[in-house]
């Protein structure tokens, strides 16, 4: 990903066939301070994505060359951008299919320059560490028998094997283990990793929550690592943590 402490911007990449609203798009990321570069379609914008290395990605599900969800999985493959999905399907079952495959949140066409500024400003300007005042468990590494998460390098290994998470599975994981055994609603957990406002649906969350599920091999509602409270929301189930400095 881009540094954008050499020169303060960050790069965006909009993947989006229709040329009015690629450049309306490009004209609203600009003027939220970041470089935007357009691609038309899904295999130049993953050719782009290579490239750029971009911070931000916005993805049209409708593209003349490749699937707009088969393009997010396979942006998954090589960057860990956030991504935005824009689709004129106002199916849930739609918006939701983006967020299973790694999309981290959605917006419905015609979508307002100002909200896609205000929610891309809340996904930067939300910490990227987990609660600071957990203790010792504000150390950059988190170790629960098994599972480690370095909050610095942004990795996870699980029994030491590597696990891929998108953004916003990794800033889930984190904000969990920084308060194990609390029961986190889902509003607060969507606060904590990204928006101060969701789409306003419960399912974005537990889309989210499913995926790191799995990618952590839990299974049903009472998993080793993720545990589903009725009602409420979800909380950290793992043993007890290990000490950073004796790990």
């Amino acid at each position: 990903m881009t540094d954008p402490d050499s020169d303060g911007r960050r790069c965006a990449l909009v993947i989006e066939d229709a040329a009015d609203i690629c450049l309306l798009l490009c004209d609203t990321l600009r003027r939220a301070g970041f470089d935007a570069t357009g691609a038309a379609t899904g295999a130049r914008g993953l050719e782009l994505a290579r490239e750029l290395s971009p911070d931000l990605v916005t993805l049209d599900l409708t593209l003349p060359d490749i699937d707009g969800i088969e393009v997010c999985r396979q942006l998954r493959a090589i960057t860990n951008a956030y991504v935005i999905v824009l689709t004129a399907r106002h199916g849930e079952a739609d918006r939701l299919v983006g967020l299973e495959v790694g999309a981290d949140d959605y917006m419905v066409k015609p979508f307002s320059p100002r909200e896609l500024r205000a929610r891309v400003g809340a996904m930067f300007r939300r910490p990227r560490l987990a609660d600071p005042g957990a203790g010792s468990l504000g150390a950059p590494v988190l170790r629960f028998g098994g599972l480690e998460v370095d909050r610095e390098s942004r990795e996870v290994t699980l029994d030491g094997a590597p696990v891929a998470l998108t953004r916003t599975e990794f800033d889930l994981l984190a904000a969990l283990m920084s308060r194990p055994h609390r029961v986190w609603e889902r509003d607060t957990l969507a606060c904590q990793v990204q928006h101060t406002d969701w789409p306003g649906d419960d399912h974005v969350i537990d889309v989210h929550i499913a995926n790191l599920r799995h990618k952590l091999g839990d299974t049903g509602q009472q998993g080793r690592w993720v545990h589903t409270v009725r009602g409420v929301g979800y909380r950290f189930g793992g043993s007890a943590p290990v000490d950073p400095n004796h790990g």
